[in-house]
C-alpha cells in the first residue's frame, strides 16, 4: 500500500523540504487557506480522523470546540511520546517532519490560531533541534510565520521541550508543563478547547503528531476520500508499534479494519523468535489492559472498536508481545513499578494506591505473599479506577486487573503454593 504517515518508505529523502515540496508537500496547507476556517473543520469531520495519540476522540469535533470568538488561541503538538512501548511519533518526526509541522499550521489556520507549540520530551533533544531548522526553512518558503502564502493568515511555530515526565503526556499536564508549572493534571472544567482551559488560559487544541500528519492527506484528497479507508468508526491507517518477542519488531502502517493481530504477528513481524508460543498482548503499551493470545484475540481486527470487544484498548497502537516463557506476575509488576515512578503524586488515590500495589507485589514475587494479597491487590486497583483527576490512575489498575482476570495461576504459582483452591475472584466478575 501506499503510505500516508510512513512516507519514507516510498519516498526516499521526504524528510527534506525541496524532496517534501516536490511530492505534494504543503498542497494540503495551500488548499486549506484558499477555504473558510470552518470550511476546514467540516472536512475534518467528514474524514472522521479520531485522535492517535490513544484516546481516539474524533478530531474534527475537537477542533469546532474552539471559540471563534475569541482572539488568541492555540495549538499545541503532543510530541512527549510517553507511553510505554509507543515509538511512531519519533520516527515521523525524524523521517517526515515537514508533514507533522504542515498538519498542524491546517489546524492552526482551522481555528485561527496565533502559534504553535510542538511538546517533545526532554529525551528528544535532537529531534527539537533538527525541527527548529526545519521550521525556519519553511518560513524561508512564506510557509511558517506571517502572511502565510499571502494568505493574510500568520502563525509562528515553536518547539518546547519537557524533562521526560509520563504524566506530560495527559494534555493538561503538558499544558502547565509548557507555562513552567509542574507537570501535574488540571481540575476540569474549564477544557483546554474553553478560555481559562488552555494554554496561558487561552482556547486550545492539543493533538497527537501521528493525527496531526494525517491532516494534509485529508485536505489534499478529501474527507470522505480518507473516510473510505478503514471501518466507519476507525477510517484512515494507523501506524501501529510493535515490540517484545518478535522476530522483526518496528513501526506498520496498516489500514485499519483490515488485519489482525494474527497478521501483524506472524506476517508483518515475523512471528515469535524460536518458534515459541505467545502468551499475552498489551495492545495499549502498559496502560491497556493486557489480553491471553487466544485464537479470538488473535484472529481480531486492529480496529477500536474491535479491540473493545475483547475487552482492551487501542489506544496508541504500541502493540507488545510476551511470548509463553513470560511470568505475568513479574510483568505485572513491572508496569505497576512503572506507574507509580510516573505518577505525580497529586491524587491520593493514584499515589498511595500505586504504592501498595508494588509493595504488596513485590511480596507476593518474593513468595512471603497470602492469597489474601492476591485479593488485595485487585480491590486496591479496582478502588483506584474513576478516583482520579486523570487516566493514570486507571492504566495502573490496568496490569493489576487484567492480569489477576486472565492469569490468576501466574500469581497462584507464588502464593504459598496453594494452586489447588479456588481462583481469586476478579474484580466485575
Amino acid at each position: 500500500m501506499t503510505h500516508i504517515i510512513l512516507r519514507e518508505k516510498d519516498v526516499p529523502n521526504i524528510r527534506e523540504l525541496d524532496v517534501y515540496l516536490a511530492n505534494e508537500g504543503f498542497d494540503g496547507l495551500k488548499k486549506a487557506v484558499s477555504m473558510k476556517p470552518s470550511e476546514v473543520i467540516d472536512e475534518m469531520k467528514r474524514s472522521n480522523l479520531r485522535g492517535r495519540g490513544g484516546a481516539g476522540f474524533p478530531t474534527g469535533i475537537k477542533w469546532s470546540f474552539i471559540p471563534q470568538s475569541e482572539p488568541v488561541k492555540y495549538v499545541v503538538v503532543n510530541a512527549d511520546e510517553s507511553e510505554t512501548g509507543t515509538f511512531k511519533d519519533r520516527q515521523i518526526m525524524e523521517n517526515n517532519p515537514y508533514q507533522m509541522i504542515e498538519g498542524a499550521l491546517i489546524c492552526a489556520y482551522a481555528i485561527q490560531a496565533t502559534a504553535v507549540y510542538i511538546y517533545l520530551r526532554g529525551e528528544f533533544w535532537d529531534i527539537a533541534h533538527d525541527l527548529d531548522e526545519r521550521i525556519e526553512a519553511a518560513r524561508a518558503q512564506n510557509l511558517v510565520g506571517d502572511d502565510i502564502l499571502g494568505s493574510g493568515y500568520s502563525c509562528e511555530v515553536y518547539t518546547h521541550l519537557g524533562a521526560g515526565a509520563y504524566i506530560c503526556g495527559e494534555e493538561s499536564a503538558l499544558l502547565n508543563s509548557l507555562e513552567g508549572l509542574l507537570g501535574q493534571p488540571r481540575v476540569r472544567p474549564p477544557f483546554p478547547a474553553q478560555k481559562g482551559g488552555g494554554l496561558y488560559k487561552e482556547p486550545t487544541v492539543v493533538n497527537n503528531v501521528e493525527t496531526l500528519a494525517n491532516a494534509p492527506y485529508i485536505l489534499r484528497v478529501g474527507g470522505e476520500k480518507f473516510a473510505e479507508l478503514g471501518t466507519q468508526q476507525s477510517t484512515g491507517t494507523k501506524v501501529i508499534c510493535v515490540s517484545g518477542h518478535v522476530n522483526k519488531p518496528g513501526n506498520y502502517e496498516l489500514e485499519m479494519g483490515k488485519h489482525t493481530f494474527r497478521d501483524l504477528i506472524f506476517e508483518m513481524a515475523g512471528g515469535i523468535p524460536d518458534g515459541k508460543g505467545i502468551k499475552a498482548i498489551l495492545p495499549s503499551g502498559g496502560s491497556g489492559p493486557i489480553v491471553p493470545a487466544t485464537d479470538e484475540v488473535l484472529d481480531t481486527k486492529l480496529t477500536y472498536e474491535d479491540c473493545q470487544s475483547i475487552d482492551t484498548i487501542l489506544g496508541s497502537a504500541s502493540v507488545m508481545i510476551l511470548d509463553e516463557t513470560v511470568d505475568i506476575t513479574w510483568a505485572a509488576s513491572k508496569m505497576t513499578k512503572f506507574f507509580k515512578h510516573e505518577s505525580c503524586g497529586k491524587c491520593t488515590p493514584c499515589r498511595e494506591g500505586t504504592f501498595w500495589l508494588d509493595k504488596v507485589i513485590d511480596r507476593i514475587l518474593r513468595g512471603e505473599g497470602k492469597r489474601s494479597d492476591v485479593e488485595l491487590i485487585n480491590n486496591v486497583a479496582a478502588n483506584m479506577q474513576g478516583t482520579t483527576l486523570c487516566a493514570l490512575g486507571d492504566f495502573a489498575a490496568n496490569p493489576i486487573l487484567a492480569t489477576i482476570r486472565h492469569f490468576p495461576e501466574d500469581f497462584y504459582a507464588h502464593v504459598d503454593g496453594d494452586d489447588e483452591k479456588a481462583p481469586v475472584k476478579a474484580a466485575g466478575d
